[in-house]
């Protein structure tokens, strides 16, 4: 599906169990998603949620939301939430009409292995896009930082700043944080959940996609894969070059959002009952790609998908290119 200028991890619920060694997700048979209205623009996510005990018996679940992954990179610059230390993402969330108090689970994992203890031994922050991160990490002893060079939990960057080669390391661990609570969910009734969050976007300047393949790369096709951008999207974008020849002429900055979806086949039935997605590109000149079935647009800004029994099979991207001020 391609949507022009006329579209880690932004999560899904899912039940969880705590065990030892992290947090584990389960299958819950009798527990249905009735509904889901998700609502996604760069500046918030907005979940509200319609779930059935379709059990004889009231069920206490423990409810987990997982949160993109934060993978930090010195080349795609990430816009991490701003949040209080203890709720980076601004999570909110109403558990028929009330508040929640949702524990926050955050773990640091560097090449696959998972170095939270280790971190917090050495006090460094666990966002690793984050100016406290930046700074301790050239604070270092050089024992400690040759430690985490070689456990791949820094990256060294040289670079020279006009005034002679520098060099700085980058924190290159990922950041993973899940949201947990016990909910209630009395037999044969319907219970609303409501969750909002500021997501985490990422993005670059200029448009990449243009670009031709290098070094086995090529980023049309990373793209049409992963947002489904069509030619009909490319050629609109290839329309506003001021310079035919050079694809970073474009009047557009790239925004990527991630959304979890396939937690939400862990839940009884045949998937979500009811699923409406509305996607905001926060301009009428911006243009918007993502994949999806039965897409139409709603409003000057935004994108509707509605269907029924939806079983999600993959996870959500969106790309939005923002029309520059100066176009």
């Amino acid at each position: 599906m391609l949507l022009a200028a006329t579209l880690p991890a932004l999560a899904n619920d899912t039940s969880a169990v705590l065990t030892t060694g992290g947090l584990q997700f389960v299958t819950n048979q009798d527990i249905v998603m009735a509904s889901e209205e998700l609502f996604i623009s760069e500046e918030q996510i907005r979940v509200v949620y319609q779930f059935r005990n379709d059990g004889a018996d009231d069920q206490s679940v423990l409810v987990a939301f997982p949160m993109p992954d934060i993978v930090p990179s010195m080349y795609e610059p990430v816009a991490f939430p701003q949040g209080p230390d203890d709720n980076l993402f601004d999570f909110k969330t109403t558990f028929d009409g009330k508040p929640v108090d949702a524990s926050l689970h955050q773990y640091v994992f560097a090449l696959g292995v998972d170095r939270t203890e280790l971190l917090e031994q050495l006090g460094l922050p666990v966002v690793p896009i984050s100016e406290a991160a930046n700074a301790a990490a050239d604070a270092l002893d050089d024992d400690t930082r040759a430690r985490l060079l070689h456990l791949g939990m820094l990256a060294p960057d040289e670079y020279d700043d006009g005034s002679g080669m520098k060099k700085h390391y980058f924190p290159a661990w990922t950041y993973k944080a899940t949201y947990t609570w016990e909910a209630n969910f009395p037999a044969g009734k319907t219970v609303e959940v409501v969750h909002t969050y500021t997501p985490s976007v990422g993005g670059t300047v200029g448009v990449s996609f243009l670009s031709e393949p290098s070094d086995g790369y090529d980023p049309a096709r990373d793209y049409a894969q992963k947002y489904c951008t069509d030619k009909d999207f490319i050629n609109a974008v290839r329309k506003t070059l001021s310079s035919p020849e050079e694809p970073w002429s474009a009047p557009f900055t790239e925004s990527w959002i991630s959304y979890i979806l396939t937690t939400g086949g862990n839940w009884a039935g045949n998937g979500i009952e009811k699923f409406r997605l509305v996607v905001d590109k926060g301009d009428p000149k911006n243009l918007v790609s993502f994949c999806g079935d039965g897409v139409r647009k709603i409003g000057p800004t935004t994108f509707e998908m509605v269907q029924d029994n939806f079983w999600p099979e993959q996870e959500l991207n969106i790309l939005i290119l923002n029309r520059t001020a100066a176009q």
